[in-house]
């Protein structure tokens, strides 16, 4: 959002627009946002890297490494995303430009690369924006799994007859179109399926562009009921 305002906010100072008052303030980082990701950082340093011992442990785990990248992921999007606004909002600006020198002088700038979009910035934008799903989508899978005490207790019912150390793993994966986790365990000749556990915890683009208006208002999904 704070890009989207940024860029609104030039595209109008440069046609003679001007901004009422507290426009942007929606855009500023509320302390309850700062300490959402203060706490989130203290996760990610506090947290114990050892060999797992319970299935909890492990997708806890798995969990903290899918944040990492969704973080990373998240960055590379803002970047992208705000590529692309610079050059919409202004040809946007441009198309209800009313005089001639503002028609030229925009233009001028829609001739420019800065103010341009070409096929290999819509590609990164869309690569950016599937990584970032990809990573949210496992990252929730992992901490619903941790929060599952039927799935939990399975996998550490199966490791234990068959003398696993889950912690062991060599491989975890999780398909959200048939709701499986596989976890391999190279060394001991075991790949086993859990499938079925997560149906609740489904979300769907509504879902997760309500979730986005929650945040901006409050900060965080902590508090809310779902």
């Amino acid at each position: 959002m704070s890009v989207d305002l940024g860029i609104g906010a030039t595209g109008y100072a440069e046609v003679g627009g001007v901004i009422v008052d507290g426009s942007l303030d929606d855009g500023h980082i509320s302390n309850a946002m700062l300490t959402a990701y203060l706490d989130a950082v203290d996760t990610v340093m506090e947290h114990d890297y050892a060999t797992a011992t319970t299935a909890e442990q492990l997708f806890i785990q798995e969990h903290v490494a899918a944040m990492n990248n969704l973080a990373l992921a998240v960055d590379t999007l803002g970047d992208a995303t705000s590529v692309l606004m610079t050059a919409t909002s202004v040809a946007e600006v441009a198309s209800e430009a009313d005089t001639a020198p503002e028609q030229v002088a925009l233009q001028e700038m829609l001739a420019t690369d800065e103010y341009s979009i070409d096929t290999q910035e819509v590609a990164t934008y869309n690569q950016a924006l599937d990584s970032v799903e990809g990573y949210a989508q496992q990252a929730g899978a992992f901490m619903a799994a941790a929060n599952s005490d039927s799935l939990t207790a399975s996998i550490d019912s199966y490791a234990a007859q068959n003398s696993i150390i889950i912690g062991n793993y060599s491989a975890l994966t999780y398909t959200q179109s048939i709701d499986e986790f596989v976890i391999t365990w190279d060394n001991y000749g075991n790949a086993t399926g859990w499938n079925g556990y997560l149906t609740d915890e489904m979300k769907e683009a509504d879902d997760v562009y309500g979730a986005a208006t929650y945040i901006m208002q409050h900060g965080s999904l902590a508090n809310s009921e779902g």
